[in-house]
């Protein structure tokens, strides 16, 4: 499995744990839901800064979203 893969299976994973939307995290974390959108499908790689804003939305460590 790539780093890819893994990111984008426990960005879902978390996003859902939490009950939110993809509208309601790209609220949080400050970015597009369109952008989310191609996050999870694999489609765009985030940028370090968008690793951060999205682990802060979902109140866990960066190194959570790459495990």
């Amino acid at each position: 499995m790539t780093t890819r893969e893994r990111f984008v299976m426990r960005l879902k994973k978390l996003r859902a744990e939490r009950g939110m939307t993809q509208e309601a995290l790209a609220e949080k974390a400050g970015i597009s839901r369109s952008y989310i959108a191609r996050l999870e499908l694999g489609r765009q790689d985030p940028t370090l800064g968008t690793l951060e804003k999205l682990a802060k939305a979902l109140k866990v460590p960066v190194a959570k979203l790459l495990e």
